[in-house]
């Protein structure tokens, strides 16, 4: 079975265009091209746009991309990946849809709001005991202020940011490469830089870049989190982190 370039870039929601330029620059070749010009796209032609256009989603570069399906064949694995990822944000999405729901129909019935319940969904505070115990109450109440300053659209380029690094992460391990690759060190630069906007600037030393690392071993909270991106990540991401500290701080 096949598709026309029409077809295809109707099905996905973009343009004959941009299916025209991702030709031009070898990043999804169509599986035919009739006589009269007209490009065709068969079933792993169609699989493949699926993955750049998620990969798209995650905010990666046509660059990016391009090295990332290079180096990751297994299409199966890939989607899995692709799977938890977007079962992960559709969760976090359905708990702000509740969330939403119960503030409207609380304000529209005149009664109290909860906290606990118009937040959720938004939640900066799991760890709330965590970061008390281990830095201070002065540091979680800075960073709390710091978190319920930013406007709602850098809250969500802040989380974006930390799940397409997560993703980085996850498809770097699932390439079997080394987490002291010059590949993977550069995506743990872009991981240290986010901890240290995260921290409003405050750059980590290279012992607390090593012990974050290792709470994303130890907590299993944390780990779910990178874990997400495949099983093992997590520890994967806490070597890398290691790596970089003692290289880069």
């Amino acid at each position: 079975m096949e598709w026309s370039i029409q077809h295809l870039a109707r099905s996905a929601g973009t343009t004959s265009r941009t299916l025209r330029h991702y030709d031009d620059i070898g990043l999804l070749k169509p599986s035919r091209i009739g006589h009269n010009g007209y490009r065709h796209y068969d079933q792993d032609a169609l699989v493949r746009l699926q993955r750049i256009l998620l990969l798209r989603e995650l905010g990666m570069s046509l660059a990016a991309i391009a090295e990332v399906l290079e180096g990751q064949r297994n299409t199966s694995a890939a989607l899995r990946t692709h799977l938890r990822l977007l079962e992960q944000e559709r969760e976090r999405l359905q708990r702000q849809i509740e969330s939403v729901r119960t503030t409207l129909h609380t304000l529209e019935g005149g009664e109290p709001l909860m906290a606990e319940k118009a937040f959720d969904g938004f939640d900066h505070t799991r760890y709330k005991e965590e970061v008390i115990d281990r830095w201070g109450r002065g540091a979680y109440e800075q960073g709390d202020q710091w978190w319920r300053s930013l406007p709602v659209d850098d809250r969500a380029e802040f989380q974006r940011r930390q799940q397409e690094i997560g993703a980085a992460f996850g498809l770097a391990h699932a390439q079997g490469l080394d987490p002291g690759s010059d590949e993977v060190q550069q995506i743990t630069r872009s991981h240290y830089e986010w901890v240290g906007a995260g921290w409003q600037g405050r750059q980590p030393t290279a012992e607390a870049f090593t012990g974050l690392g290792r709470m994303y071993v130890d907590d299993p909270r944390f780990a779910a989190v990178y874990d997400a991106h495949g099983a093992g990540t997590a520890a994967f991401v806490s070597q890398a982190m290691r790596v970089y500290a003692e290289r880069s701080l």
